[in-house]
């Protein structure tokens, strides 16, 4: 009796695993490792993870449909999926759509069909982001909010996977929960993400573009927030009446916007050094802000940020010097 989690030495994925280890249970991870950045990271998260008692890992991709028979076959007992596994980036989607499509698409209807296979009421929470509101200007954003106009192949793909799991919830009754995540960040975060990048050049002394001249908002949200949201959507499944469909949607944010320039000064107070901002375009596919509405998880999940960026910045540049021994 084990909870998948696909993604596992992803960032997110790591946190999830790490904390369902440490509450006893058992846990499959799942990861192709793929070279979208720096595989040692992946490997040393994964490092962190095999040295713990109840974790094994299945070195699978997600879109190959006999490796995912073939998982399903050798773990008869999984009693709940994390899903977390996908091919991350919005300006990387604008280069290599492909990419998306096998990951996020061809490799969410496997999980779909995994979950379908496995026994009735079986959890399954899936990843999405909030990418899928594309350039709302009302804020903060609600599910309750359209979301049929994505400005990234990244956020379309997101937004299918939605879409795809209410069906399977409605035709199987697969207990599916969507969590729309909001810029999540903390040790072991991604180098491609801007708390990363931020840090990286403060403390080497290379300029640091601030992109939309630096209006940009963003609800930045710890790791921790994310693992807490994360395991309570898998222990609250939705109901099933045999009517509605048996899928909820949820915002994972912080439920405060702050400003760009606002989140490099706590990078700069961090790392005791200054930036040299340099100002920049906007890129294709971005937005200007993202901020969460949490009610209903709050209603449903009981989930309540605590991390302030005051608090989980200085944590991440911590772990950032002493993984880069700076």
């Amino acid at each position: 009796m084990a909870i998948l989690v696909t993604g596992a030495a992803g960032f997110i994925g790591l946190h999830v695993c790490a904390a369902l280890l440490d509450r006893g249970e058992q846990v499959i991870g799942l990861d192709n490792l793929n070279d979208y950045y720096d595989v040692r990271l992946k490997q040393a998260r994964l490092g962190l993870l095999e040295t713990r008692k109840g974790f094994a890992f299945e070195p699978l991709d997600i879109a190959d449909t006999g490796a995912m028979q073939g998982l399903a076959v050798r773990h008869a007992g999984i009693t709940g999926i994390i899903h977390l596994a996908a091919q991350a980036g919005v300006r990387h989607s604008i280069d290599q759509p492909r990419s998306y499509v096998r990951s996020n698409l061809d490799g969410f209807l496997e999980i779909l069909e995994l979950a379908r296979g496995l026994a009735s009421g079986t959890p399954l929470v899936y990843a999405s982001s909030s990418s899928v509101y594309g350039a709302a200007s009302v804020v903060p954003f609600s599910t309750d909010s359209r979301c049929d106009t994505p400005v990234s192949l990244y956020a379309a793909t997101k937004r299918a996977n939605e879409l795809m799991a209410h069906s399977y919830s409605h035709l199987y009754r697969v207990k599916a929960t969507g969590l729309r995540y909001f810029t999540v960040y903390g040790p072991w975060g991604r180098p491609d993400m801007a708390p990363f990048l931020f840090t990286a050049a403060i403390l080497a002394g290379r300029p640091l573009h601030v992109f939309n001249n630096g209006d940009m908002r963003r609800d930045f949200t710890y790791i921790d927030d994310i693992v807490a949201g994360t395991l309570a959507a898998l222990d609250r499944p939705p109901g099933d009446d045999g009517a509605a469909a048996p899928h909820r949607l949820y915002n994972l944010g912080n439920h405060r916007s702050e400003t760009l320039i606002d989140f490099i000064a706590a990078i700069e107070h961090a790392c005791n050094r200054k930036a040299e901002l340099v100002p920049a375009p906007m890129q294709p596919g971005d937005v200007r802000e993202t901020f969460a509405d949490i009610a209903q998880a709050d209603e449903d999940l009981g989930y309540r940020p605590t991390t302030t960026i005051e608090e989980g910045v200085p944590r991440f540049v911590d772990w950032y010097r002493r993984f880069h021994g700076v």
